[in-house]
């Protein structure tokens, strides 16, 4: 489990069908663990073994079909977090690194002193997606406003802009999604028929 708030940028060093090489900072690397879990870019990914100067992970075929990363290509930069622990305050939301569904960048602009990002998303979703609700964005814990039932906005201080690949965003990127796990389990609580 995670919280949303990104801990350092990575590099795909390597790509290729089922797995990942990323190249990350020393400082990051010393605190990752063969067979930890680590967020790329809000994808929680198994740590399966270091290489040089990062680590390598295995991507699925499921993972590859329903986020971003099945796309990623040598250069690209992600975002990284460790699992959170019991000792931590949780600074961000409740993340799993489950990623729900590949949205778009519909714009990222200044406003005043912050960034505005509109961002859509399949129409499928919007019951997950509540105003002044938490989304992760690519691993980022963010807040919605301004919520339509295909996109919605987030106001972005400049130092996440400047910490995190939102730096690398443009207008009609891709971007994963996970929305707030709280509202999937109330949908399957008030869903559920049990069976008799």
């Amino acid at each position: 489990m995670f919280t949303g708030i990104v801990e350092d940028v990575g590099v795909v060093a390597t790509r290729s069908t089922g797995q990942a090489d990323i190249a990350v900072s020393e400082r990051f690397l010393r605190k990752l663990s063969p067979g930890g879990s680590v967020a790329v870019s809000g994808v929680c990914l198994t740590v399966r073994e270091f290489t040089a100067g990062g680590f390598r992970a295995d991507i699925s075929p499921e993972t590859a079909r329903r986020t971003i990363l099945g796309s990623l290509r040598p250069g690209v930069r992600v975002n990284l977090e460790r699992p959170i622990t019991l000792d931590q305050g949780l600074d961000g939301h409740l993340v799993l690194g489950h990623v729900d569904t590949v949205g778009r960048v519909a714009a990222l602009h200044r406003d005043g002193e912050a960034w505005a990002m509109h961002v859509s998303f399949p129409p499928s979703y919007a019951r997950y997606v509540v105003e002044k609700g938490s989304v992760a964005i690519d691993g980022i814990s963010l807040t919605c406003f301004a919520v339509q039932q295909d996109a919605f906005r987030c106001a972005v201080i400049g130092e996440t802009i400047a910490r995190t690949t939102l730096a690398d965003r443009r207008s009609g990127d891709p971007v994963n999604l996970e929305f707030d796990i709280l509202a999937k389990y109330v949908e399957r609580m008030m869903t559920y028929v049990h069976p008799h």
